[in-house]
């Protein structure tokens, strides 16, 4: 079956083409400037741009990964695939190791459907005092030996460890989670400079929502923002919700480190897309006030309750990106730092017919998977 959408602003990251495309088979077959060479569904010439990719995500609509029900997950994926996130990967959160192992292996099933592009271990082994919403009681010393077992646990589907490198074990465990071909992401930590390029220097490749969880960026003291964003082999995360980075901090990175190690994420925990209230966040405490989370017990943020149609929106009116940039940052970078840039992340020929149809204002308008409607526009 074929379907044409013509009439489209579509938005790669070369630039924007008033044009059409044509898709088959859930894949993109045809992409052309001007009017479409047939009938086609008009999309009204509002942008279409590819599927938004996020890399860091605990949850929503109620769902969190942590607990790894399987159903709740199945939801979470299905609230951000209607505000335009076609892949998604699970983080879990610090838990026992038995905890960790039994969310892994039930998550494992669920990236086995292509439902989950993989699964985040966002702890244990990180650093007590940037611990944020964790539980410190669980935290622990990183152990190539240990985390071979959770990688086992998750029958290869287990993509990226947040790990503070400062820890003993840590620079160890790095290389031996790349060595499995997981991404080394450093990120909850304390660490100096020096520390924090020495974890590059080991593999460490990409940057846990960069400015939280770490210390700060200093002058004489440059710490790990400096180090991490000055590395060309370091992608840099950011959740730019408005709450977690100031926008003039968030616009410092993109400008340092470019749209090609920039990437767009949303840290969600299980309340987003609903309302304020009492949530938890594996195993802690969370209350949403204002659509903020934070920990009931000592008032860390606790994850975010953004979506990426949300964060896409803010990155052109607020941070100022081009769209172009904007459809980098939340596609094609993170679809790169996946391994997946020759499937998804950009409008082409060949890749994955993941879309979305975005209003003149940005709003999510339609959205598409594997060639099918979820929203249609």
């Amino acid at each position: 079956m074929s379907l044409t959408l013509a009439d489209a602003r579509i938005v790669t990251p070369e630039g924007v083409h008033d044009g059409w495309l044509t898709i088959e088979d859930g894949r993109i077959t045809h992409v052309g400037h001007g009017s479409a060479p047939g009938p086609g569904l008009s999309v009204g010439g509002r942008h279409v741009v590819p599927g938004f990719v996020d890399v860091h995500n605990h949850g929503g609509a109620g769902g969190s990964f942590p607990t790894g029900e399987q159903d709740k997950a199945r939801e979470a994926v299905a609230l951000h695939r209607r505000h335009g996130t076609t892949t998604t990967m699970a983080s879990l959160v610090t838990d026992s190791i038995d905890g960790l192992t039994r969310a892994a292996a039930a998550l494992a099933e669920l990236c086995e459907e292509g439902l989950l592009a993989g699964i985040h271990f966002e702890g244990p082994y990180i650093a007590r005092a940037r611990c944020g919403a964790h539980d410190p009681t669980m935290l622990r010393e990183p152990s190539p030996q240990e985390f071979a077992g959770l990688v086992k646990a998750g029958r290869g589907h287990v993509r990226m460890l947040t790990i503070a490198t400062e820890l003993p074990g840590a620079l160890d465990t790095i290389r031996m989670a790349v060595a499995e071909g997981v991404i080394a992401a450093l990120g909850h930590s304390d660490a100096d400079y020096d520390q924090t390029i020495a974890g590059i220097e080991a593999g460490a490749s990409v940057a846990t929502h960069l400015y939280n969880a770490m210390p700060p960026l200093g002058h004489r003291a440059p710490g790990p923002v400096a180090a991490l964003l000055d590395d060309e082999r370091v992608t840099v995360e950011l959740i730019n919700d408005g709450v977690h980075v100031h926008p003039a901090m968030l616009r410092l990175a993109y400008e340092v480190a470019g749209p090609g190690r920039t990437m767009l994420i949303t840290d969600a925990m299980s309340a987003t897309g609903l309302g304020d209230g009492d949530y938890v966040l594996g195993p802690m405490r969370v209350r949403v006030d204002g659509g903020v989370a934070r920990l009931v017990e000592g008032g860390s943020i606790a994850g975010s309750t953004l979506t990426m149609d949300v964060a896409f929106r803010r990155s052109v009116q607020e941070v100022g990106m081009s769209l172009p940039d904007a459809v980098q940052v939340a596609s094609l970078t993170p679809a790169r730092v996946l391994g997946l840039a020759d499937r998804i992340g950009s409008i082409a020929v060949g890749k994955a017919a993941d879309l979305v149809v975005l209003s003149d204002s940005l709003e999510v308008s339609g959205v598409m998977k594997d060639g099918v409607w979820i929203t249609e526009p």
